[in-house]
């Protein structure tokens, strides 16, 4: 491993560029930031070595892109892309898509007007889906593909605003350059689309006579994919591997980050919040009512006072359904039957989440509860909520219990949701409400001030 032969003053820096690649996948001149390039331009050897030999990842770098070719044991639904704090949907990953490939042929620079056109031509050959430029939740969408593309510097504002355009498309307009050696960078399958029946062809191979070197580093990936790695997760040689000190604690020294090892799994704490997607404790509502809703979960399962809650196993893995969602809206008309691989949709996941011979169980939280303490922190806190959440609960509840799912603390089922073993260490979160100042009323201050007495 070439971490360890790194003199001790220079690793902070090489942990540091690979949390960057780690986190983004794709680095440019501008994302994520200018700096992030030329510090993987320095370490470009060593991590190509690393993270080759510890993930079976494949690094790319060029003058203006850094390039990171993952491979994915299984689909995870708690990670979808983003636009500002906006959640992807299946138009927008559309549209994002549809706008990659009008990118990949077109010229230098391009109008947003033209981009959209280009998008809604080719929206109507994909089932359900279109683009219409006069509705306004349309252009807001192809906005919110627009700007990720724009944050990742595939395109840049030249002239223009794409807000103005998607408020009013005779009045607004945008234009953009193309930066090509980005867009190429973005799509780069690891197998050609059109020769896939099921998304399953995207996964990595599930080998029953895995090495022991090919099962390490599927556990070492699961490490630094998901906040916490549970043995009841994984089969019988995976967890041989999580329990040896070295897998950890190779991730560590690659990465920097802290490991946290307890009897039901793993955990690596992120203290640079530059590897993390979603940083959990965090600033903002959501999630400081999740934090807040993480606490009082630990306190009721732990209570000696309270009901022992129902404990039942976690259910069939999820991603199943996912699968098939995906692999129902595939275009049977883009599949190149003759070179198309039917067995990937018979393909094994990798096995997280596969049952054991004795099922590890879970105490369940039902739903009612949980709207209870919502309730009831809208009531202590809620003056301290931003305006939106303050008029949504039900959209709090909602958000705050998908951010603690998404960070495997719990598992949403039917009624309720299942409380991890790793939300025990959020068990007593102690509360501190800062009180905002008073605000000057400045007609009443400068009455005051022009008041005379009228002794003086």
């Amino acid at each position: 491993m070439r971490a360890r032969e790194i003199s001790p003053l220079m690793l902070e820096s090489y942990q540091r560029a690979a949390r960057v690649i780690l986190a983004n996948h794709l680095v440019t001149t501008t994302y994520p930031d200018p700096l992030a390039l030329p510090l993987l331009r320095r370490w470009t050897t060593e991590l190509r070595d690393d993270l080759l030999e510890l993930f079976g990842y494949r690094l790319e770098v060029t003058e203006t892109t850094a390039r990171l070719f993952t491979a994915a044991d299984r689909l995870d639904p708690t990670a979808p892309a983003t636009s500002g704090d906006r959640p992807f949907d299946r138009r927008r990953y559309a549209y994002l898509a549809l706008a990659l490939a009008a990118l990949g042929r077109a010229g230098n620079q391009i109008t947003l007007s033209e981009l959209a056109d280009h998008v809604a031509a080719e929206a109507t050959q994909v089932p359900t889906v279109d683009l219409s430029t006069e509705r306004f939740t349309d252009r807001s969408a192809l906005v919110d593909a627009i700007g990720w593309l724009t944050a990742r510097g595939a395109i840049r504002l030249a002239d223009g605003d794409a807000t103005g355009w998607a408020s009013n498309p005779d009045a607004g307009e945008a234009l953009y350059d193309i930066d090509r050696s980005v867009v190429i960078a973005l799509f780069r399958p690891p197998r050609a689309l059109q020769h896939l029946t099921s998304v399953r062809g995207l996964l990595t191979v599930v080998d029953e006579t895995a090495t022991t070197r090919e099962t390490a580093r599927r556990v070492r990936r699961a490490l630094v994919q998901h906040p916490v790695v549970y043995a009841d997760d994984l089969d019988e040689d995976e967890r041989l591997q999580l329990a040896l000190p070295r897998t950890a604690a190779d991730v560590a020294m690659l990465t920097g980050l802290v490991v946290e090892r307890r009897a039901e799994g793993i955990a690596l704490i992120d203290q640079s919040g530059r590897l993390s997607d979603i940083r959990f404790p965090s600033t903002g509502t959501i999630a400081q009512v999740a934090l807040l809703l993480a606490g009082e979960m630990a306190d009721r399962v732990q209570d000696p006072d309270a009901p022992d809650p129902l404990r039942i196993p976690l259910p069939n893995n999820r991603t199943d359904d996912l699968i098939a969602q995906l692999d129902g809206a595939i275009p049977a008309a883009g599949v190149l039957r003759e070179l198309a691989d039917d067995s990937a949709e018979s393909r094994p996941e990798a096995r997280f989440d596969a049952p054991q011979e004795t099922e590890a169980t879970y105490p369940l939280v039902e739903d009612s509860w949980i709207d209870g303490v919502v309730t009831d922190l809208g009531v202590r806190f809620g003056r301290t909520f931003a305006a939106q959440w303050q008029a949504d609960p039900a959209g709090l509840r909602r958000r705050s219990v998908d951010l603690l799912d998404a960070q495997r603390l719990v598992r949403k089922v039917d009624g309720g949701v299942l409380v991890l073993p790793a939300l025990a260490r959020y068990r007593g979160v102690v509360v501190t409400v800062r009180e905002r100042e008073p605000q000057l009323d400045l007609s009443t201050e400068l009455v005051n001030s022009d008041s005379s007495d009228p002794e003086e």
